[in-house]
Order: structure tokens, then C-alpha cells, then sequence
């Protein structure tokens, strides 16, 4: 019988099923480096109490070298027969170091250990996200910057509303990402808490100051109640929560971009990086990244809910069922970093399309009735007497500007001589020179604005 590092009551192997299942070293052996982080710090934490020589702790530094060398070199020998990372971790530094191996997890459980491992991970890869969010921030303000002069519709409801600035919609875009950081750095101060020392779930009888392994980790605290700290998982929810809405941001912004660079729009016009072309049609050249980061959006919702089915009915305190906290958090944070970094490959690589927009369309039917308005018109009187005069325009098949002075005074008496000037595109974006608007000191104003945040927020190197 292969005898376990927890097996000592044990008089029979584990099923062949149950091994099966109980195994997660195939995706939980990623948690290599922070589980060594940890133990270094658990170390220190014995030494302090005494339960460590000077000797030991110098054995189990040594050991714990030559492991993440033999695991960077691909040459640690993982085993499933000792199930998780913890396990292969640990007998590999007794095997090392010997009995100073044998002394490291006095006072610790792994359920304390996988919690802060996770905890670990977690900070690692929100400021790896969050660099990357920074990035593509960048890459569409770079993108607005170009855009600050060409007039496009703006939508609502799909239909064609107002015009606006190109740089405008895309600066709308760098909005909810400035609120994707700021929920990922708060996900990450109630992350930052450590678990250790509070054993299986009631804590230890050893004396063990856990203050000193949260300080050697850089954490800014440590939890408060032993049972709750190994069942929590709040702050996997919190990541995949801010994780799953970044998604959704990138889907909204991989739509824009998809309707943007089609012929029927022609607003922008993608580089042959971030396109791919058809088996059969060989004028094609299909915008893939925005489809597929806007198809795995669904993969990272699908993560979060998962894991909040896992928690809904746990009882205090541990349970194996938190074995599943790890693989759809794993895949969301690959998921994200790759298509935050596809995104802004291809919003570095669009460029704009030659040519005049089309503003057809009665873009300017709400300029015409706020011209009313200036000139003393009821509001609702003036939205009736300009939609009367879009129903004669389309009739015709022509634009509002394109009807004469008197017939646009047949429906709107107080219309005068200068209508035209509030008719025009490029007059009606300008007039809109309000905190937020489109007119073009604004826009460049908000340029400026993103540029200053994206310089004194940029993520320090690690």
C-alpha cells in the first residue's frame, strides 16, 4: 500500500474512482510558486515560535530552491498518486530536507494552505489583468486621438440618432474600462488577507504569530475567524464577477467594432492582423478577434455562475466541493488576458477608411428642434413640427436640409434664414459644447483627460 502523507488511520488504498476524482495536480500544480511563497512564510512563522531551529529553516530555504529549479527546468517529479500541488510539494521537501521537511506543516492544514495559495493567485493575476486593461485603455485613446475630426452617426436603438465624433464613441468605450480597474483593485484589497495559521477550521494549540507570514507576503492583514477564513471564496466570486463584466464591456466594444468596419457602416477599416479570410469567398476578410472575444464572453459568465452554484449550499466550514474553485478561475484569467490582448491588437491596427461618412438619415432632426426652442417654440410643439417635416423629407427621399426655406416654415412658422447653419453636421457637433459632449474642444478635452489617467495609473512593473 502507497502510503499517504494524511494516511496513517488508513488500512486500504483509496478507490480507483474516488483517486480518479480526488486528483488535481493535472490543474492546481500552477499554484506551484505561491504554495512555495507560503512556505517559506510558514517557516518563519515556526521559527518565531520555536517549533523551527536556525538549521531547519536553513534546510528548508535550500529544499525549497532546488524545487523551483527542478520545476523550472521541468524536471520536479509530480506525482498524482499525492493528488494536489500541496502534497507533491511537500514530500518532495522531505525528501530533501528530511526531518526539518517533516516539521513545515506543523500548525497548517491544506485548507488554509490552498486558501492563501488562492489568495496568492488571485493578486498575481489582477494586476496582470489590469496591465493589460491599461494597455488597451491606451490603444483606443491612441485611436480617438486619430479619430477627432470625423464626424460619424451615433445610435440608439440601432437606428441612426445624432451626429457625433468618431473619437467620442470610442472614448465611450475606455469609460468602462476605467470601472473594470477600479473594481478589480477593490477585489483585490479584500483578496489581500491571509489564511494561514488557521489550520483545518478551529484554528491551531500551537503559539503561532500569524502576522509574521502575512507581513513576509506582502498582505495587509490577516482573517478573523479560522472557520470562515478556510470556507470563504468570496474573493474568487469578487475576480470572476469583475472578470465576467470586463468580458461584457469587451463584447459590447468587439460589436461596435464589428458593425464599424463593415461596408454598410464604413467607419473604420481593419488591419489584415487581426482579420482572417473565408475557404470559399476570396474577397472576405472577416473580423474575428471581435468575434471570438465577444463568443467567449458566454465562457467566463458560465464561470462565475458555477462557482456561485458550488457555495450556495456549503455548510461551515471546508468542504472538497471547493476543489472546483480553481479550474473556471484559471480559465476566466486565461481567457481574459487573451482577449484583452487580441483587442488591442486589433485597435492598434484599424485605421480610418477614405472617404465621407454617410449622415443622411435625419441626424439633425433633434438640432432643428432645439433651434425651435432657442427661438421661443415649446419643446413638444417643436418635436412635432420637425417630425412633420422628417415625414415630407422621406417621402421626397431627401434630407431635411435638402427643403426649401418655405417649406420648412409651412410646418415650423418661427423658422428663419439661418436654419441651415443649425442643419449642418459639422455645426450641430460643435454646438454640442456641454461637460461630456461631442463638440471637439470636448472631446479633445477628455483625450487629455484619459491620457493624464492612463499616466498615473500606469501598473508598476513587477
Amino acid at each position: 500500500m502507497s502510503r499517504k502523507l494524511w494516511g496513517g488511520a488508513f488500512r486500504e488504498e483509496t478507490g480507483k474512482a474516488l483517486a480518479k476524482l480526488s486528483v488535481s495536480i493535472g490543474f492546481d500544480r500552477r499554484l506551484h510558486r505561491e504554495d512555495i511563497a507560503g512556505t517559506r512564510a510558514h517557516a518563519r512563522t515556526l521559527r518565531a515560535a520555536r517549533l523551527l531551529s536556525a538549521g531547519d529553516l536553513r534546510k528548508i530555504d535550500r529544499a525549497l530552491d532546488v524545487i523551483e529549479k527542478e520545476i523550472a527546468a521541468g524536471k520536479f517529479p509530480w506525482r498524482e498518486a499525492d493528488e494536489d500541488v500541496h502534497l507533491n510539494l511537500e514530500r518532495r521537501l522531505i525528501e530533501i530536507a528530511g526531518v526539518a521537511g517533516e516539521r513545515i506543516h506543523a500548525g497548517r492544514s491544506r485548507n488554509d494552505q490552498v486558501a492563501l495559495d488562492l489568495r496568492l493567485h488571485v493578486l498575481g493575476s489582477i494586476g496582470d489583468v489590469d496591465s493589460r486593461v491599461h494597455a488597451l485603455a491606451a490603444a483606443l485613446v491612441g485611436l480617438a486621438s486619430r479619430t477627432t475630426d470625423v464626424i460619424v452617426p451615433a445610435y440608439t436603438h440601432l437606428r441612426r440618432a445624432q451626429p457625433i465624433l468618431l473619437a467620442h464613441a470610442v472614448l465611450a468605450h475606455v469609460e468602462p474600462l476605467r470601472r473594470d480597474r477600479e473594481r478589480l483593485a477593490d477585489a483585490r484589497r479584500r483578496t489581500a488577507i491571509s489564511p494561514l495559521g488557521s489550520g483545518a477550521c478551529a484554528g491551531t494549540t500551537l503559539r503561532l504569530d500569524r502576522t509574521i507570514a502575512a507581513r513576509a507576503l506582502g498582505l495587509r492583514g490577516i482573517t478573523l475567524n479560522s472557520l470562515d477564513a478556510v470556507a470563504d471564496r468570496d474573493f474568487v466570486v469578487e475576480t470572476e464577477a469583475a472578470l465576467a463584466l470586463l468580458m461584457a464591456h469587451l463584447s459590447r466594444l468587439s460589436e461596435d467594432l464589428v458593425l464599424w468596419t463593415s461596408d454598410e457602416f464604413a467607419f473604420l477599416q481593419l488591419s489584415d492582423r487581426s482579420t482572417t479570410g473565408s475557404s470559399m469567398m476570396p474577397q472576405k476578410k472577416n473580423p474575428d478577434a471581435f468575434e471570438l472575444v465577444r463568443g467567449k464572453s458566454g465562457r467566463v459568465f458560465g464561470h462565475l455562475l458555477a462557482m456561485l452554484t458550488v457555495l450556495k449550499g456549503l455548510p461551515l466550514a471546508y468542504n472538497r466541493d471547493l476543489q472546483e474553485d480553481k479550474e473556471g478561475l484559471f480559465d476566466a484569467l486565461d481567457t481574459v488576458r487573451l482577449a484583452l490582448d487580441a483587442m488591442r491588437e486589433a485597435v492598434e491596427g484599424l485605421r480610418v477608411r477614405s472617404g465621407p461618412v454617410d449622415l443622411g438619415g435625419g441626424l439633425n432632426a433633434t438640432d432643428f428642434a432645439e433651434y425651435l426652442v432657442r427661438r421661443g417654440v415649446p419643446f413638444r410643439r417643436a418635436h412635432r413640427q420637425v417630425g412633420e417635416l422628417v415625414a415630407v423629407a422621406r417621402k421626397r427621399g431627401v434630407e431635411l436640409q435638402s427643403l426649401t426655406l418655405a417649406e420648412l416654415r409651412a410646418a415650423a412658422p418661427r423658422v428663419g434664414p439661418d436654419v441651415f447653419r443649425a442643419l449642418d453636421p459639422v455645426r450641430a457637433v460643435a454646438a454640442r459644447d456641454v461637460a461630456g459632449g461631442t463638440a471637439p474642444r470636448r472631446v479633445r478635452s477628455a483625450i487629455r483627460e484619459v491620457q493624464r489617467y492612463l499616466k498615473r495609473t500606469r501598473p508598476k512593473r513587477r
